[in-house]
């Protein structure tokens, strides 16, 4: 029988094996290291990976949620992400009655997204999802977009970490006219535990229908594309690879990411927090604004509540908030590598890099002045039984049209 050699089409999949093996290995490498060093960074770079993993496998983008609705009326994204709430928030509600048996002393749940409410979530969830929109993804979506090799995502992070210095340059002045005064509000502390829970249930279910109904106004969606059928496995082996493909090489549903997502967010706040990402985000950006005197200098009020809060940046860089950003860029690399979806892209147009660096600008301030992006001030805070949560949420959908209009006129 003459062989015949590999095709360059046959060996770039086996060399992404490979490749994505190797990083894999380097993966657990880091993980042992953190580990030994402080296990806190060890757990949060494990953290970190999977979350980097479950968005890039089932797309799950929360830019894309809010932008889809009001673009294409496509709610799928939304829906996916109001049931994983619900889980999320039986988690958290059963681990919060542990933490605070009796909400009426005023104890907040330690870790918990529990923030002030006032003016400064409106702005910031107007300014965030307008930049969401605009730049093409939200904080986690860009970071999980770095790496998949997204060259305007990487631009866009530069803009967010422009946008959170501002945020702290500016900080101390929202404080003092107008955060510091503002309440912390928890449900189970005004209406118990148990009205809190079926209140917030009931709140993310009426979401849902709304959501149903917004996507039915115009008659029923386009249904999915069918997926291509497994061959029939006569063996072991084909059973393992055709799991392989299914959860390696192809996407997720957006249900099982959503899912996925939801049990990740329990055990976070279970091990220590909830998943937030802007944090550390804001860390890095005073530590460089600082290397050219440009520091903020000391934040008021910002540690009187969990969240992801602005940062000042003088803890080191090795916190575990670091090992959750960097692994969910890691994560998605590695997903990215074995499904052989990664690849360096560059926009086809220079005026997508201004748009980048502008929406990840008007991102980074609103994440700052809102303590929290589209993860901690939403995802993680209507699940911790706070009323921020849904101010921020329902101002980023108020940002996410106006961004829609905006690039609709964008060339």
């Amino acid at each position: 029988m003459v062989s015949v050699a590999a095709t360059p089409a046959t060996a770039r999949p086996r060399l992404g094996g490979v490749v994505s093996l190797l990083v894999a290995v380097l993966a657990v490498l880091a993980f042992a290291l953190f580990w030994a060093v402080d296990p806190d960074l060890g757990v949060f770079w494990g953290i970190g990976i999977a979350f980097g993993i479950i968005l890039q496998r089932s797309r799950l983008c929360f830019a894309g949620a809010f932008r889809d609705l009001f673009l294409t009326h496509d709610g799928r994204i939304m829906r996916g992400l109001l049931v994983a709430m619900m889980g999320s928030t039986v988690g958290f509600w059963l681990l919060m009655t542990r933490l605070v048996p009796d909400p009426s002393f005023g104890t907040l749940p330690p870790g918990a997204h529990v923030t002030p409410v006032g003016l400064h979530l409106v702005v910031g969830g107007l300014l965030f999802g307008v930049g969401m929109v605009i730049a093409g993804g939200c904080v986690s979506g860009t970071l999980f977009r770095v790496g998949e090799g997204y060259v305007a995502s990487m631009v866009a992070l530069v803009g967010i970490l422009g946008g959170l210095s501002l945020a702290a340059h500016t900080w101390n002045w929202w404080w003092t006219h107008h955060i510091a005064a503002m309440p912390l509000v928890w449900l189970p502390g005004l209406i118990g535990h148990w009205w809190a829970l079926v209140l917030t249930i009931v709140g993310l279910a009426a979401v849902y229908l709304v959501v149903v109904w917004w996507e039915l106004r115009d008659g029923p969606p386009m249904p999915a594309p069918a997926e291509k059928s497994e061959p029939m496995a006569f063996s072991v082996r084909d059973h393992l690879g055709a799991l392989y493909r299914r959860i390696v090489v192809r996407g997720w549903p957006v249900w099982a990411g959503a899912f996925a997502l939801a049990v990740l967010n329990v055990f976070a706040f279970i091990y220590d927090h909830p998943l937030g990402v802007t944090g550390e985000l804001s860390a890095w950006a005073e530590r460089l604004t600082g290397l050219v005197g440009l520091s903020a200098g000391p934040l008021l009020g910002v540690d009187l509540f969990a969240g992801c809060n602005l940062a000042v940046g003088d803890g080191g860089w090795l916190t575990s908030a670091f090992t959750l950003d960097a692994g969910l860029v890691a994560g998605a690399f590695l997903a990215a590598l074995a499904s052989s979806e990664f690849k360096v892209r560059t926009p086809r147009r220079p005026s997508r890099y201004l748009q980048a660096v502008g929406g990840g600008a008007l991102m980074g301030y609103g994440a700052g002045l809102a303590i929290g992006c589209t993860v901690g001030a939403f995802f993680s805070a209507i699940p911790s039984l706070a009323v921020n949560g849904w101010v921020f949420g329902a101002s980023l959908a108020g940002g996410a049209f106006l961004g829609t209009l905006v690039i609709r006129r964008l060339p």
